[in-house]
């Protein structure tokens, strides 16, 4: 069918259905995209890198990472990934974050396996100084989305004593969706360890830098379509966020510079990504720019975004029931998914605008 290759086409009311029938309605008609995001969960090699902490993710280490559990996990991740957008028929999804990799091998061999090998997706990877070795990437469908410039920027901290701290690049990949100029980047921000509020002015940089990363996007490519997306290890309340994400109504250039975030109203209803002593957090998001949003946005625009939380990536039962299920809890194999759900958003435009 139609939609199978080209996305799928919805009526004006954005119930979705075949080609056929939109067009026997006489209805408008509109084709969707598919981005995601999703946190992998310590993908590793089974590897020993001397430059990296990498120690315990190795078949003699802590956790006895052998290569039969390397192949559960990929074909685990690869399945999930095939199954965000089934809802709207669109599956898999066309642009995908993902971040905790060790190397772009693994992404390599991710894209492979049996559920997304028959896709035409590419990769874009940049190692990063993170003292684990985990980094974040890109995938993408290569008949849809055209990169023509990509970069890894770093995030420079420091403790009270001046010393570095070494965390995760954020990526820029600018191209083309079909015939829209976007610009992507993806981030994994520094994480809580320490507690929130010590570790909260290492997100605050982060945030500042993603700032003047999209801000300096804008003023060379003042029509960009930009999308933010990561785990950002802060809920859409947290100041971090609002640094990218603060009041988008004073003027037409604030409405683009400032992003908007569909899943703040999933965090007020208590959804999650994530569950830490019993309570929620959203730390997986996706956030548009100005430019893909109102009427008057051309080619894409942002539809709608959600979390994809399949029975199958929920802890059955237990004290953790509900929760992601995740590779290893505890310290003892699970043989699951990934500590995380992975989130996604819709963005839709008439179907009579060419594609490829």
């Amino acid at each position: 069918m139609a939609f199978a290759l080209l996305g799928v086409l919805c009526n004006h009311g954005l119930l979705c259905q075949n080609t056929e029938s939109a067009m026997r309605d006489g209805k408008s008609q509109y084709l969707i995209r598919t981005i995601a995001f999703y946190n992998l969960e310590n993908l590793f090699d089974t590897r020993n890198d001397s430059l990296t902490l990498d120690d315990d993710r190795t078949p003699g280490g802590a956790d006895h990472w052998t290569g039969p559990r390397l192949a559960q996990k990929l074909l685990h991740l690869s399945q999930t990934l095939a199954e965000i957008g089934r809802d709207m028929g669109v599956n898999p999804p066309d642009i995908i974050g993902v971040c905790e990799v060790e190397n772009e091998g693994l992404l390599d061999t991710l894209i492979q396996q049996p559920a997304l090998r028959s896709f035409p997706y590419g990769v874009v990877h940049f190692d990063s100084p993170d003292p684990r070795g985990i980094d974040v990437g890109l995938l993408y469908r290569q008949d849809r989305f055209f990169p023509e410039e990509s970069k890894s920027v770093r995030l420079l901290l420091y403790d009270e004593a001046g010393v570095r701290k070494y965390t995760r690049d954020q990526l820029i990949v600018l191209g083309y969706l079909d015939t829209d100029f976007i610009g992507i980047l993806v981030n994994h921000w520094p994480s809580r360890g320490g507690g929130p509020i010590r570790s909260r002015e290492h997100r605050k940089a982060a945030a500042l830098l993603q700032r003047h990363l999209i801000d300096s996007l804008i003023y060379r490519h003042p029509d960009i379509k930009i999308i933010s997306m990561g785990d950002f290890n802060d809920n859409p309340k947290d100041a971090s966020l609002g640094i990218l994400s603060g009041n988008s109504r004073k003027n037409e250039q604030s409405q683009n510079r400032m992003l908007y975030n569909p899943l703040s109203r999933a965090y007020r209803r208590g959804l999650g990504t994530l569950a830490y002593r019993d309570r929620w957090n959203l730390f997986d998001q996706i956030l548009f720019s100005g430019a893909w949003r109102g009427k008057a946005a051309e080619g894409y625009r942002f539809w709608k975004a959600g979390i994809f939380q399949a029975d199958y990536l929920k802890t059955a039962s237990g004290s953790y029931q509900g929760y992601p299920f995740r590779t290893y809890a505890g310290g003892l194999y699970q043989g699951g998914y990934s500590d995380h759900f992975p989130v996604f958003a819709y963005i839709i435009r008439p179907a009579g605008v060419k594609a490829n």
